[in-house]
């Protein structure tokens, strides 16, 4: 565990990220038949955050029972889990491949939890209807349909974009996060979509909440399947 220089140390005086391995390493030494870890990385600062996850990834590797994996944070779920169960309203909402899920969410929370944009339409070939906005996806399919757009794939303009996208349709910016290199926008509109963008590019857009966005969408970045 990396904690030999301080195996003299009272535990009182052990910083986050090494009490986090002493208690691994206790329940470990154990061996046990099923490893329940219960928020493993909370209360972690960012730094330690990503150095634990790292060596829990590696410690897990090797264990031979079976792991279940508590977390709030789906980044701890990516990193560390092959499986996933969502609880939503105290009930199982989705399960499967972590892949899986990421590619074809089935609802709202679901899809918040992976940081897309999911929304319930209607499919005729490749023209799908979300609301009162009609949509064209690069897979034709008919019924209903989630509609799957990532936010990266979202682009933002000041005026009617030129060129070839076949989804544009005009929205007001709500909201503006910053996360350390990207922004995300919230645009309310037809459809209300988040997009992500650098943040160079949210510079160069110099938006406000209360503005107006256009906002464009390849068809090949609409990705439809059966409700």
């Amino acid at each position: 565990m990396g904690l030999q220089d301080r195996a003299s140390d009272r535990p009182r005086i052990l910083s986050g990220g090494q009490s986090q391995r002493v208690a691994l390493a206790r329940v470990l030494v154990t061996n046990p038949a099923l490893l329940l870890l219960d928020e493993p990385l909370a209360a972690l600062d960012v730094t330690t955050k990503v150095e634990i996850r790292r060596e829990l990834r590696h410690h897990l590797q090797s264990f031979d029972g079976i792991r279940i994996l508590v977390s709030h944070d789906p980044v701890d779920a990516f990193a560390l889990a092959e499986r996933v169960v969502i609880i939503e309203h105290g009930k199982v909402s989705q399960s499967g491949r972590l892949a899986d899920v990421a590619a074809r969410p089935r609802s709202r929370y679901v899809a918040d939890l992976i940081g897309v944009n999911l929304f319930e339409g209607h499919a005729d070939g490749q023209d799908v209807t979300v609301g009162e906005q009609r949509l064209v996806a690069i897979t034709p399919t008919t019924g209903d349909v989630f509609v799957l757009i990532h936010p990266r794939s979202v682009a933002l303009h000041h005026s009617r974009p030129d060129g070839s996208p076949r989804n544009v349709w005009q929205g007001t910016v709500t909201d503006i996060d910053l996360e350390r290199d990207r922004a995300r926008f919230r645009i309310s509109g037809p459809v209300s979509v988040t997009a992500e963008v650098t943040s160079a590019a949210a510079a160069q857009l110099d938006a406000r909440p209360g503005d107006p966005m256009w906002v464009s969408v390849k068809a090949t970045e609409v990705h439809t399947y059966p409700r």
